[in-house]
């Protein structure tokens, strides 16, 4: 069974600086944290913070390819995760006819933003998290030491902001100018 869920927070795991998007189910609790990289948790806190940019990013430039090709994405779809990889759907309607497209969730996500399309995810992955969201709450902590994220103070989400300022084009992968 497939549940809606939404982006909650965008925040770092503290044990490996490495940013955690964290998904809530729309009707409940239950949170299934997906561990992303750098360049997709700038492309979604760009997106969730409504920064524009004179020239299109690459998620944005892949909206404008769904429209110019006469395509709306439907919806996003958390499919599975496998040896801690998930795994990700996306839904496109082109004249009537649908495609499913393979994608990351973290593109997948920063499309959906971007293009107000349903996030879902499969309810066996929500169920299998061990965290809980509580209302109100928007900032993400994570200390390594257990499977139990908590949601904290303010510093998290500055801590996330300093690390996407510092980002280097060679923390993407290889880089040659």
């Amino acid at each position: 069974m497939l549940v809606q869920v939404c982006v909650q927070s965008l925040g770092l795991d503290r044990s490996s600086n490495a940013p955690v998007l964290i998904l809530k189910e729309l009707k409940g609790q239950r949170a299934l944290p997906i561990w992303i990289g750098p360049g997709e948790a700038s492309a979604i806190a760009m997106e969730l913070a409504q920064m524009k940019f004179s020239r299109p990013l690459t998620h944005d430039l892949f909206v404008s390819m769904i429209g110019g090709l006469g395509g709306t994405l439907q919806k996003v779809i958390i499919s599975r995760v496998k040896e801690n990889t998930y795994f990700a759907e996306m839904i496109i309607r082109k004249n009537g006819e649908i495609v499913s497209i393979d994608a990351r969730p973290s593109d997948s996500i920063a499309v959906a933003l971007r293009m107000n399309a349903e996030i879902l995810a499969h309810e066996e992955l929500l169920g299998s998290t061990s965290i809980e969201v509580s209302e109100g709450s928007s900032v993400l902590e994570y200390d390594g030491s257990s499977s139990k994220l908590e949601m904290g103070s303010d510093s998290a989400a500055e801590d996330l902001k300093e690390y996407l300022r510092n980002l280097a084009p060679e923390d993407f992968g290889r880089f040659n100018p």
